[in-house]
């Protein structure tokens, strides 16, 4: 015989919290907000507890040493998740200073006692409860008196059947050794940070008991309606950036003409393409043509756009495609971005289009737009962005800015050429005083391509392939023949 409990998980109502804490917070569980000053703590809890409150779920806001009830309401009802027919009727604010202030935790304890036994909550907040602690340093109190509090209060909530949190402001050496983190089912640490002139918000389920969580810090957000996280892309050990071999047999065109055949066939589904080449030499006019190619044969598409806002990107043949709903695009040029954040309005973007084909562009303009913060693991970031969208079964072009030194190759500008299944390379070169764009396929993984490097022109039309180069030495030395 099976008796192995079910606990039944709670939805926080903040977007993106249920996926850090694997699928919602454990009723009846003894929970700790913690962080720094200014780092989210109470607006989470306020948010959390108006999602929940209902007339048969009724919470208990109890507001200590902190902000006074009035001043910290008088803030919190600027967020749209505020609801003010849910005071006194679901949620009921209490203060307790006056128990506090006289230092006796019996009293404390006796009046949460007394206010659970009349109002019957399934939550309970404390907020903020390291002013207890504060309490019992000041009075001298000893730390096993504190430690017993904690302990008692902690198994009363639970005797009660009631979901509690803790709020509280901790510095992370207090971790160590403040007994509320040993007692405590799961905790939340929300913290802000100021590198150079970016603020970012990052949040840690450092504990959950009894469920998997998802592990290391994620970005989030305060806004109007409250927080929004943005659970950091994790690389499953099945998961790699690139479809299966398999994948070589269904081919998308790039909407150019010639460009499939030096291809091996068109680019195949699932490949992620990176597209480097200098200013100007075509980069943005080719992820045009490939999404308009991608409406053509059925297949919507997104772009990213990073270094042009939306009104400079469209030009009269995409802009026709994105009235039409055909194209979808992501405004990113606001600076202090994460790249989980980035993923998360692509995701949600390519869900709802169907979208079978993304465009970011570019990879330059994405590292200047990031927080300094993030910016710093570029690499691996991307990588994960990649491996998130691929494994959609997106197929991606990428381009990039590729300084054109006219003597040298480059092809991996910031290390990044190996996230890509595909690389296709944008040039100059000076021949009879003129500077003409050239290309060449460097690689198509798993898959042979043309090893030409041709010449390439940009008419009203797009971009249109030339013949192959003929004077191949003079032009890799950067001393091409007049006559070429």
């Amino acid at each position: 015989m099976n008796n192995k409990i079910t606990i039944r998980r709670l939805p926080t109502g903040v977007p993106g919290l249920d996926q850090l804490l694997g699928g919602g917070l454990p009723e009846f569980s003894f929970n700790l907000i913690a962080g720094t000053p200014g780092s989210g703590k109470t607006t989470l809890a306020h948010q959390i507890m108006f999602s929940l409150a209902a007339p048969d779920n009724r919470a208990l806001f109890f507001t200590v040493l902190g902000e006074p009830a009035l001043k910290m309401l008088r803030y919190q009802q600027q967020f749209t998740f505020f609801d003010h027919s849910k005071i006194n009727q679901s949620i009921r604010f209490v203060n307790l200073s006056t128990e506090l202030l006289e230092g006796d935790f019996d009293r404390v304890l006796a009046r949460i006692a007394t206010e659970l036994k009349e109002y019957e909550p399934s939550l309970v907040f404390v907020d903020s409860f390291r002013s207890v602690v504060h309490s019992a340093e000041s009075e001298g109190r000893n730390v096993l008196d504190l430690q017993r509090f904690v302990q008692q209060l902690g198994m009363q909530m639970t005797s009660w059947q009631a979901t509690t949190f803790m709020i509280g402001e901790y510095l992370a050496s207090e971790s160590e050794s403040s007994p509320v983190f040993t007692v405590a089912d799961g905790i939340l640490w929300l913290s802000q940070n100021l590198h150079r002139n970016s603020m970012v918000r990052k949040m840690q389920v450092v504990k959950m008991r009894g469920q998997s969580q998802a592990p290391g810090l994620h970005t989030f957000r305060i806004g109007d309606a409250g927080l929004r996280v943005f659970p950091r892309a994790i690389v499953q050990p099945n998961q790699a950036v690139g479809p299966a071999p398999a994948g070589l047999t269904d081919r998308v065109s790039m909407g150019v003409a010639g460009l499939d055949e030096m291809l091996g066939g068109g680019l195949p589904a699932g490949y992620s393409l990176l597209a480097l080449g200098p200013s100007g030499s075509g980069k943005t006019i080719l992820a045009t043509a490939f999404l308009a190619e991608g409406v053509r044969c059925g297949e919507p598409g997104v772009i990213a756009a990073f270094e042009k806002s939306p009104s400079q990107l469209l030009n009269n043949r995409l802009h026709a495609l994105v009235s039409a709903g055909q194209v979808g695009v992501i405004d990113t040029r606001s600076l202090d971005l994460s790249i989980d954040e980035t993923l998360h309005d692509m995701i949600r973007m390519i869900d709802r289009m169907q979208a079978k084909r993304v465009v970011i562009d570019s990879l330059s303009g994405f590292e200047l737009a990031l927080a300094p913060e993030f910016s710093e693991d570029f690499r691996g970031s991307l990588y994960r962005m990649v491996a998130e969208l691929t494994s959609k079964g997106v197929t991606i072009l990428m381009t990039s800015e590729l300084e054109d030194r006219y003597t040298d190759l480059r092809v991996s500008p910031g290390g990044s050429a190996f996230l890509a299944d595909a690389i296709l390379v944008q040039r100059y070169v000076e021949i009879a005083g003129q500077l003409k764009r050239i290309f060449s396929i460097i690689k198509v993984r798993g898959s042979d391509h043309s090893k030409d490097i041709r010449m390439f022109d940009i008419s009203a039309e797009g971009i249109e392939i030339g013949e192959r180069l003929s004077d191949y030495d003079g032009i890799m030395t950067g001393h091409p023949r007049a006559n070429s």
